[in-house]
């Protein structure tokens, strides 16, 4: 099959590859470029073609500047929860809500052996969040220059549409303020008040969350998903959101 028909091929994602099939699209001549910000997608392509072409393509697909995105290294998570301390001091989270959370589960690793998992969650912001769509009142809006959803409380009339509406249960009712509350990659706080980092990954001991602009191919987080031969996922992909929270291990 020529290079070009193989280019032209639905992707299965690179979690069905494994290193030796990997190793030999290498040898064949094409280069795996890794997953792109809009979604699970492994892109294939020819060596002849160029990095810099490569780099081109993905650029392109990039619709803000900064494209803000975090990448999630999972298995370094020990649920120390400094991030989760990190967000409510910082944003003034109360009790019962949460911008962002650590998720656990069991893996059955083996006969009688069980190992214990944490995810940390927390809102996606999607390229296409089903929030926006549904808002009657356009309170919560996908920022034009970054990318980050946000949240206008001067407009939300406290329906809960959004709430329903988000895949990634991301959401809560602030009794306070009378209006919905989320993750803002904390961008009234710190980003534009000149920070480079939200809190919860400025806290984070592990380093486990990795924050930056996407677009920009210095950036850990561009290193991150870019990557050849690392694996990356994102969270419930077949709702077709895109999300900018990207997953992995390692």
């Amino acid at each position: 099959m020529k290079i070009e028909e193989i280019e032209k091929l639905k992707n299965e994602g690179v979690e069905h590859l494994p290193s030796k099939e990997r190793r030999d699209f290498l040898r064949l001549g094409l280069v795996v470029t890794g997953v792109f910000a809009g979604g699970s997608i492994l892109s294939l392509m020819s060596a002849k073609r160029g990095h810099a072409d490569v780099e081109g393509i993905v650029l392109k697909q990039y619709s803000y500047k900064p494209h803000y995105s975090m990448v999630i290294r999972q298995d370094r998570c020990i649920d120390c929860q400094r991030c989760m301390d990190a967000c409510v001091k910082t944003n003034h989270v109360p009790d019962y809500g949460y911008r962002t959370t650590i998720l656990e589960r069991e893996l059955v690793i083996g006969p009688g052996s069980k190992q214990r998992e944490f995810m940390p969650v927390l809102c996606n912001h999607c390229n296409r969040p089903p929030c926006v769509r549904v808002c009657p009142t356009r309170a919560t809006y996908k920022d034009k220059k970054t990318g980050i959803v946000r949240m206008d409380i001067k407009k939300c009339i406290g329906c809960k549409t959004c709430m329903a509406a988000c895949p990634y249960n991301a959401r809560y009712f602030n009794e306070e303020i009378r209006a919905i509350d989320k993750c803002d990659f904390c961008w009234e706080n710190r980003l534009s008040k000149g920070e480079t980092l939200t809190a919860c990954a400025a806290a984070c001991p592990a380093d486990v969350r990795i924050f930056g602009d996407i677009s920009d191919p210095s950036s850990r987080v561009y290193k991150l998903v870019h990557e050849p031969e690392r694996v990356v996922w994102v969270l419930r992909p077949e709702t077709g959101t895109l999300p900018n929270v990207f997953y992995t291990k390692g």
